[in-house]
């Protein structure tokens, strides 16, 4: 009887058993997560909203091929964001390479993978930064837009900076994961339960951009 009232005090649930057989902190993250969605969903429900209800709706086909290159050239914007993709993707798996070395209690395999993961997202935000400041030239505005609606460029703007935010978040805490891998921390805790955690945001960071670049690229 002592023993389980012991093991309840220990648990965070107070029942002795996690719901879901997940723990506190995983589960939290899902709320997180889903809370997230519903923000994304609202944004993308809106653009495909304005976007049917506008009479004059700039192509996106157009608006993107019109950003140079470099010197004056045209770029291959479909080519250029499905390489941005496939470095966000490849991120991804990376990500799954750390969690599953950490279930190994690999501490050296965790470390280069999140250093990997960390460096696709770093190279990621680096393409969206070229891909805004060429817009930018280009005269794309909050208020403006060359190439018809400004709209267009307001949710542009709204949405792909809040999915880029995301992924700056997500690489501060993956940067500050390594530095606890490369310390030990987890090591000693028995456990790398925490890179779990963030790779579901990291994961989560990646299908989202699927559904921004069908959104704005594709459709």
């Amino acid at each position: 009887m002592s023993s389980h009232i012991t093991k309840s005090i220990k648990s965070p649930w107070g029942g002795g058993v996690s719901p879901f057989n997940a723990s506190y902190g995983k589960i939290m993250m899902w709320i997180f997560l889903l809370s997230d969605a519903f923000t994304f969903t609202a944004l993308l429900v809106a653009y495909g909203a304005m976007r049917f209800s506008s009479a004059e709706w700039p192509n996106p086909e157009v608006v993107f091929k019109s950003i140079p290159f470099y010197h004056g050239e045209t770029a291959l914007p479909l080519v250029f964001v499905g390489i941005m993709t496939f470095i966000l993707i490849m991120s991804s798996v990376t990500m799954v390479l750390g969690v599953e070395a950490g279930s190994r209690m690999d501490k050296k395999a965790v470390g280069k993978w999140m250093f990997w993961t960390i460096i696709g997202g770093l190279a990621f935000l680096g393409c969206q930064a070229w891909e805004w400041t060429h817009m930018i030239m280009e005269g794309a505005r909050l208020s403006s837009n060359p190439w018809g609606s400004p709209i267009f460029c307001q949710l542009f703007f709204i949405i792909t900076g809040f999915h880029g935010f995301h992924v700056f978040s997500g690489v501060v805490i993956n940067f500050i994961i390594y530095l606890n891998v490369r310390k030990g921390t987890y090591e000693k805790r028995g456990h790398y339960e925490m890179v779990e955690k963030v790779g579901l945001y990291w994961h989560f960071v990646d299908l989202v951009w699927v559904f921004v670049f069908t959104f704005f690229y594709l459709v």
